[in-house]
């Protein structure tokens, strides 16, 4: 018995290489100045997705919202062995908080027949681990949080151990049901040399689009190409809002009461310092005080 599986992930800011540099004058994060990845819980979900459909078999779907660029972490999930990607794109989507991001994704999975929701625990730019959660909640399905191993899958239940702060608990469940998944679940696999050969011209209608423009190609020819890439299976869905039937007052900044009420820039100072010397007898002495101190045991 195979299981239909719909992966949500995001393309994401990598906060670890925040410096001073990404930061606004107010606070906050400027996207443009730090590299885009595929946020790394999301791939321990396409991963436990992968697993579920290596032993049991079935299909794999990922779906992303946002922007053009963002259809690049759709090809890598197509690398890694998804079978199917879509990418929700539309400027009406913009400024969409946790509680209108969790409605648009549920208009797109309502679409699609599933088995298994699998989303990240949380997204690293903003560390709410609330999306799986809403979205489970708008798709009216049971939901099993901060999963870290798939112990069972038999018919029509699962049972999985989740992670409770100061201990593991194990929950058994009937399909459907949504998963958030920690990153100790797994190691994600990499991507297979033979699927990015096939899939690495994969691309949206938005791509083709654009590629076309800065190349001032007409009309005619984009549509020429998007029916190519669908011949051969490289082209990856995209919908917008009127696609997905949604109701425009629960997207984007007018379905977001999410309110930012004051932002407060942290500064870390030293209070006083030392200059170790770069030296075995400086690190030896270093040591022995941090000892004496109980800084250290």
């Amino acid at each position: 018995m195979g299981y239909k599986c719909v992966v949500l992930i995001k393309q994401v800011p990598d906060t670890k290489r925040i410096t001073g540099e990404a930061m606004n004058d107010d606070g906050t994060v400027r996207r443009s100045a730090l590299p885009a990845i595929f946020n790394p819980e999301d791939l321990n979900a396409l991963e436990l997705a992968l697993q579920i459909k290596d032993k049991y078999g079935g299909h794999v779907t990922v779906i992303t919202m946002g922007l053009p660029a963002a259809s690049a972490i759709l090809r890598e999930s197509l690398y890694r062995g998804a079978d199917e990607a879509v990418l929700i794109t539309d400027s009406r989507c913009a400024a969409s908080d946790t509680l209108a991001t969790s409605y648009i994704l549920s208009c797109a999975v309502k679409k699609i027949d599933y088995d298994i929701v699998l989303c990240g625990r949380q997204a690293i730019d903003g560390d709410t681990a609330q999306v799986g959660p809403q979205l489970a909640e708008k798709l009216g399905v049971t939901q099993i949080t901060y999963v870290e191993e798939l112990e069972e899958l038999n018919g029509k239940s699962i049972t999985a151990r989740r992670n409770i702060g100061n201990g593991r608990q194990q929950v058994r469940a009937k399909l459907p049901v949504l998963l958030t998944v920690t990153g100790d679940a797994n190691e994600p696999r990499v991507a297979a040399a033979r699927r990015t050969m096939k899939y690495k011209n994969a691309r949206t209608p938005i791509e083709i689009e654009q590629e076309d423009r800065s190349q001032k190609s007409e009309v005619r020819g984009q549509k020429s190409e998007v029916r190519k890439l669908k011949e051969k299976g490289l082209l990856i869905k995209q919908w917008d809002l009127d696609e997905l039937e949604a109701d425009l007052k629960w997207c984007g900044m007018r379905g977001s009461p999410t309110k930012v009420h004051k932002i407060q820039s942290v500064v870390l100072s030293a209070k006083e310092s030392r200059a170790v010397e770069p030296s075995d007898k400086g690190i030896a002495d270093m040591i022995h005080e941090l000892i004496e101190e109980k800084t250290i045991s």
